[in-house]
């Protein structure tokens, strides 16, 4: 039997969702509190991307599962331009937040995401026997599951750090104008 894979995001994500992390976030200089939030932008980033990666992957292997139980004549690779559509998945549930960063490492994303089917080769869909793909359609909706809850997670702390902010402005602790300068010294 294989180990688990580690938890989506990693340690990084780990620290994050401790509540030490945001402990005395009120105490801290302004300087302080916009890494914290850069910090969760990137890691929520991250963890958004892998999701797409999984998804991608999950939607195909269920609609190889459902192609093969109503004996669809179309192959899969007919399926994929509907599939990858988003077609029949709903709404985004996307936050509708502007991103300001990028992935940090996509390789070890996708290495996270295809360690979630050991020994179930995704390269030919097609070619996998009933149950190889029911054990990849099993672990990916699992992986996804737990993904999107540490990303739930991780947004909140983003939440939670831009309310800081917005509370320091807002009770005048913090200066607009030097805000401007010191972007504009660092953009």
């Amino acid at each position: 039997m294989t180990a688990p894979s580690p938890a989506a995001g990693g340690a990084g994500v780990d620290e994050l969702l401790d509540p030490s992390f945001l402990a005395g976030v009120e105490d801290l200089s302004m300087a302080d509190v916009r890494a914290l939030r850069h910090r969760a932008e990137q890691e929520e980033v991250n963890l958004s991307y892998t999701r797409r990666l999984l998804q991608g992957r999950l939607d195909i292997v269920r609609r190889e599962l459902q192609r093969r139980a109503e004996h669809d004549g179309r192959s899969l690779v007919d399926l994929l331009p509907e599939i990858l559509s988003e077609k029949g998945r709903g709404p985004a549930h996307g936050l509708g937040r502007h991103q300001t960063v990028q992935p940090t490492s996509p390789e070890q994303f996708e290495t996270w995401v295809n360690g979630l089917t050991p020994g179930v080769d995704l390269s030919d869909v097609p070619a996998l026997p009933d149950a190889g793909l029911e054990q990849a359609a099993r672990a990916l909706g699992a992986g996804e599951r737990s993904l999107s809850e540490r990303r739930r997670g991780v947004q909140q702390v983003m939440d939670t750090v831009a309310g800081e902010l917005a509370r320091r402005y807002r009770d005048g602790l913090a200066d607009v104008a030097q805000l401007l300068a010191d972007e504009s010294r660092h953009g």
